[in-house]
């Protein structure tokens, strides 16, 4: 081995050695605001993707019980606030079977519609703020821009899944119903 070989091995050595010595600096623990879900990437429209996902049956499921599958794969500019399926389990025991049974359809139609937006709205346009958006059940629906991002209070697992038709923004939990207005 030549001198300047044996010296720079002498170097790695001693500056490895002295990295392993040193503790790393404390890093606070980033508090769980969602469940860890794999990437989604485009497979064409935006139902296609939801479906080629696999992450997202309970919600397409709704979203066929209530006769809005095929609506959504015809608008020509939308946004889905994707509730994952664990989003959905995270409802109170029950739930989920309440709103897919056929005499609550209403209820979850509203539900659906809840967490479509008619137009692209990716997260660019609200990063760094806060605004609302009307949703197609014509309730308006918070877009939190800021960190950590949320939509309607449900936190932002993955942002701007671009597909053919719209822009699809993960979400980890139900959009909740919003509160009654107060009785005047």
């Amino acid at each position: 081995m030549s001198k300047i070989s044996i010296a720079l091995l002498a170097l790695l050595l001693s500056a490895g050695a002295a990295t392993a010595q040193t503790p790393p600096a404390p890093v606070a623990p980033a508090a769980p605001v969602a469940p860890s879900l794999p990437v989604v990437t485009p497979a064409g429209d935006v139902i296609d993707t939801l479906k080629a996902s696999g992450q997202f049956s309970t919600f397409l499921k709704a979203a066929d019980l209530v006769g809005l599958t095929a609506f959504v794969k015809g608008l020509p500019s939308v946004t889905v606030l994707a509730p994952a399926d664990p989003a959905f389990a995270q409802l109170p025991a029950g739930e989920v079977d309440r709103l897919l049974a056929q005499a609550n359809r209403a209820e979850l139609q509203k539900l659906v519609l809840r967490h479509l937006i008619n137009a692209r709205v990716p997260f660019e346009t609200f990063k760094g703020a806060v605004t609302s958006a009307p949703t197609l059940g014509g309730e308006g629906v918070e877009l939190n821009g800021d960190q950590p991002p949320t939509i309607g209070g449900a936190p932002v697992i993955q942002a701007d899944v671009m597909a053919t038709n719209g822009v699809v923004h993960v979400l980890g939990r139900v959009i909740p119903a919003p509160a009654p207005a107060p009785a005047s």
